[in-house]
């Protein structure tokens, strides 16, 4: 099967940071209802890792940090929001 196309890889990372912004302003139904639109979970994967590498790309410009070390300050911040209890 291999890739999908641009178009629609494209389609797939728009729906992924829809996912993300519909969780960041509380609408956990739509962010439910644009995961459960992806075809499999492997497009979902696919989707979701290449809007890290942009969104971390997008950073590197900005910082012009070195990717590693940006890897690495992300994944300090996953573990600190793991160990964190939860608010309320």
């Amino acid at each position: 099967m291999g890739a999908p196309s641009p178009a629609r890889a494209a389609e797939a990372v728009q729906r992924a940071a829809g996912v993300i912004a519909a969780r960041a302003r509380g609408d956990l139904d739509g962010a439910e209802a644009l995961l459960a639109a992806f075809a499999t979970p492997t497009d979902q994967a696919r989707a979701f890792c290449l809007l890290a590498e942009l969104a971390l790309g997008l950073v590197r410009a900005q910082t012009g940090q070195p990717m590693d070390d940006l890897v690495q300050e992300l994944n300090l911040l996953v573990e600190q929001a793991l160990t964190m209890p939860p608010a309320g």
